[in-house]
This record gives structure tokens, sequence and C-alpha cells, in this order.
């Protein structure tokens, strides 16, 4: 036998034993896909505690603040040893959160915020069109620049590109959502979330990023292209009946456990559930090697499974951007609001890091 048959043979043996696990991982998959069913309801706790106060602390809190017909928020309770804790809302998106402020003599500032939610599955029927009508003004803000989504420049010539040819928004929100799984990639390097920043991402051709990065992406090439479209900011609650782990969480420890959603506003069907991100990180992270092509058995399933829909194993925060949080020292706004913040006398907190900005998540389920 010669050593390039030899060689071919043993590779071709590695890269099926290698595709074991997934080919495992697409058999659970393909026997899910999110479809709108029973409610789930679960009690969401934050819990932060700052070891060494200096000065004037001040927390914000993201809490569940979108109601339709895949969430809703049935209430809100906290304790803590704040001068002041109160639900806010930011002045230009009307978005909510809890504020506390703790005076210089309070030792060591705790609270602790529960939110009860109810979650399920979402799914667009595609057979079915309806006369669904949304607020112009809402569609507006859908369709506007953000500080870190313009909509000129390389981002609406690759818009173009991206989209060319297709006649429908539908056909755009299907193009830009095959062009960044085809493009983007998840960089697991990436702080917490990623920033969103589209425009340098595209400048520089470096596309890999999280999901604050990837859905950015496509929400903003969607608007550029027409279509309003939103990011959706939230955090994954329970374990994911994809059979995908990095599709759930550990309810009872959700560090790192935020995600931003997107959305797509096509006529005739309201807003439609996308996820490319989502997608990307199972062809990242769910096997061995990096899988790079969407036909992938492993890949393909989630692929499917996130265009229109949704799981509702996820709570969603909200959907604003360039946020300006109530009583902050620091300067400019914040990108989006989905980890707590935090800041006193030395200045802003690490939100991505929570062990040293001490804050705890967790969820539990309730029964039905």
């Amino acid at each position: 036998m010669n050593a390039s048959l030899s060689r071919r043979r043993l590779l071709k043996t590695l890269g099926a034993a290698c595709s074991l696990p997934a080919l495992a991982h697409a058999a659970a998959a393909r026997r899910f896909e999110p479809q709108p069913g029973a409610w789930r309801s679960f009690d969401v706790t934050t819990t932060v505690e700052v070891a060494e106060p200096q000065g004037t602390t001040r927390l914000w809190l993201p809490v569940p603040d979108i109601d339709t017909g895949w969430q809703t928020t049935l209430d809100h309770q906290w304790s803590s040893n704040a001068t002041s804790a109160r639900l806010v809302s930011d002045a230009a998106r009307g978005t909510r959160m809890l504020h506390a402020e703790f005076a210089p003599n309070v030792e060591r500032p705790v609270i602790a915020l529960t939110s009860r939610v109810r979650t399920r599955s979402r799914a667009v029927d595609w057979s079915q069109r309806s006369d669904v009508r949304e607020d112009p003004a809402v569609l507006r803000a859908a369709l506007a620049p953000t500080e870190l989504l313009p909509l000129d420049g390389i981002v609406r010539e690759t818009a173009r590109d991206a989209t060319r040819g297709a006649k429908t928004d539908l056909d755009k929100v299907r193009a830009i959502y095959d062009w960044v799984i085809a493009n983007a990639w998840r960089e697991p390097k990436t702080r917490g979330c990623g920033t969103g920043d589209i425009k340098a991402m595209l400048e520089t051709g470096n596309l890999g990023g999280k999901c604050a990065d990837l859905n950015a992406v496509f929400v903003g090439l969607c608007r550029a292209s027409g279509v309003p479209a939103r990011d959706v900011y939230g955090l994954r609650l329970a374990p994911s009946a994809f059979g995908y782990k990095e599709l759930g969480a550990n309810p009872a420890s959700l560090k790192g456990a935020q995600h931003c959603r997107a959305e797509a506003w096509i006529a005739g069907f309201g807003w439609v559930a996308m996820d490319p991100a989502d997608v990307l990180k199972v062809a990242r992270q769910e096997t061995p090697e990096w899988l790079k092509d969407p036909a992938h058995p492993v890949v393909a399933p989630v692929k499917a499974g996130l265009f229109g829909r949704w799981e509702g194993n996820w709570v969603g925060w909200n959907t604003a951007h360039d946020l300006r949080l109530l009583n902050s020292a620091a300067k400019g706004t914040l990108p989006f609001l989905m980890y707590p913040i935090g800041e006193n006398a030395s200045g802003r907190f690490d939100e991505l890091s929570p062990d040293s900005f001490r804050y705890t998540i967790a969820a539990r389920e309730l029964a039905a």
C-alpha cells in the first residue's frame, strides 16, 4: 500500500470518528423546531453586592420590558439596603430598568431583584399572511441609525450587495440571514456579547464576534435595505430542547448567559424572529472542528430552525440602543442594556466581570 493512499484512508477514518458527535447533535436537533405552545413561568433573580463601596454607589439592573404573544411580565420585587430603589425609564427610549442608589455611609450595598415572567417558543407560519399592523413610530425607530449601527457608507454598500436580486422584504431578510451566516463567524475570545460596532467590523473585514455583534450586522443590513429590524437583548434561562448545549443555560447560575436575538418586520407577517448568531455559535462551538459549511448536518437544522423561530428558554429584556442612565456620572450613552450596570466614585464597574463586580443571576421555573 502506498503512503499517500494509507494517509487518505487514515484521514477518512479520523474524519468519520470526529463526525460521530456532530451527527448525534444533528439527530437531536432534527427532532425539535420551536413552535408556539404552552407557556413557561420563571422567577429570574439578579443579586448584586458591592464589596468595596467608594462614595455614592449607583446600580441599574435590566428588567423584562417586553409584552408580546411570546413573553409577558407578571411582577417585579426587590429587597435592598439602598437609600432609594425604583423602576425608572430611559428618557429617549422609554426602556424600564431598576435604579438603586446607595449613600456613602452604606457599608455594603446589596440588592436582590426578582422578575416573574412567562415565555414560550414562537414561530411564523409563512403560509398565512395577515393584516397585522404596527405603530408607525415603532417602525420608524426600527429603520433609524444608531451610534454603532450607521446605515450609510459601507453598511449600505454591503446591504445592497447582500440583497442583490431580492424583490420583496422577505427575500431581503432571507438573503441577509444567509449572508451573515456565510460571511461572519463566532469568535469565542470576544468579551461578553460584543459591542455591535458594525461599521468597524465591515470596514476591517473582521466579522468575528458574539451575539451583539453578529445579530447587529443582521439588523443593520436589514435597516439599510429598508426593512425594519431590531435587536432584542436578553438572557438564556434553561437548557435547550434543540439538543445543543450551547443554546441553553444552567438556571442555577446564569453567569455569561446573556444573549441578544433579532427581529425583522415583514408586511403580512409582523415581527419575525431571527437568530443568525446562534447558528454561528453552533457552527463554531458544538463540535471539535469549526464547521464553516451551513449545510453541514450539525448546522443545517439550527439554521432552518432559527429563521422565523425562537425557543422559549430565554427572556427578552428590551430592544433599546443608545440609552442614557438616570443620574449616571459617566458621559455618553450605553449601546445596550443587557447586563447589570454599576458605578461609584471610582468610576464604572466592569459589567463583563461578575466575579469582580459581584453579581449573580439565577432562574427558577415555576410549576405549570
